[in-house]
């Protein structure tokens, strides 16, 4: 179990606590990592893009010029992939970019981004993301009193208390909000700060271990 401070919403130390070490202090597999990353882009592609063959492309039913004595290259259909309005060879169909990954290797994909964010430094722990009121000045109050200027992604778990806080950083570009439930290596990787909560930190050493 390695240590970590936990800030309150002010940015001050308010206590200690240990981090699962499964899950938080391992050594990153990067080739997984960028395999986790690469399934998450490639399910969000559409894969609808299309072309027609020569055998879809309008037209076409008669010999365009004859056979010989005109000095082009013999030609039987207009619709042929040498053509100007002719068909296109080996274009792309429409087809589903998505692969499949093994739970465990999803797991330790996880494991490897928290534990390379832990290990650069890029992770703050904090007590809790309850706010009293719905109010984006007060939000960004607390990046600012932390410093988090760039990318930040917070984590909570379900069962917190949360709802002013998502509702009070919708407007904040450079901030999001997942909880330990829905997280993912892409978002982890794109943001430059991860800030997760105690409970949530709790949570995922026990859920990912």
């Amino acid at each position: 179990m390695s240590k970590i401070n936990v800030y309150s919403l002010d940015a001050k130390v308010v206590k200690e606590i240990d981090l699962n070490d499964e899950v938080f202090g391992i050594e990153p597999n990067k080739q997984v990592i960028f395999d986790a990353i690469l399934l998450q882009q490639a399910s969000l592609r559409q894969g609808t893009h299309s072309t027609k063959t020569r055998s879809e492309v309008r037209g076409g039913g008669k010999k365009p010029f004859r056979q010989k004595g005109t000095g082009r290259a013999r030609q039987g259909s207009t619709r042929a992939v040498g053509m100007r309005t002719g068909g296109i060879a080996f274009g792309p169909k429409p087809r589903d970019y998505s692969f499949k990954m093994n739970r465990k290797v999803r797991k330790l994909a996880l494991r490897s981004i928290l534990s390379q964010k832990v290990a650069d430094e890029a992770c703050t722990v904090v007590d809790s993301m309850k706010f009293d009121s719905v109010k984006t000045k007060d939000f960004k109050a607390m990046m600012d009193a932390f410093e988090f200027d760039r990318k930040t992604l917070f984590v909570v778990d379900i069962a917190e208390e949360f709802d002013n806080a998502y509702l009070s950083m919708r407007n904040i570009p450079n901030a999001m909000l997942v909880t330990v439930e829905t997280l993912n290596v892409y978002d982890i990787a794109n943001a430059d700060r991860l800030v997760i909560t105690e409970a949530a930190a709790v949570k995922a050493g026990e859920v990912l271990a």
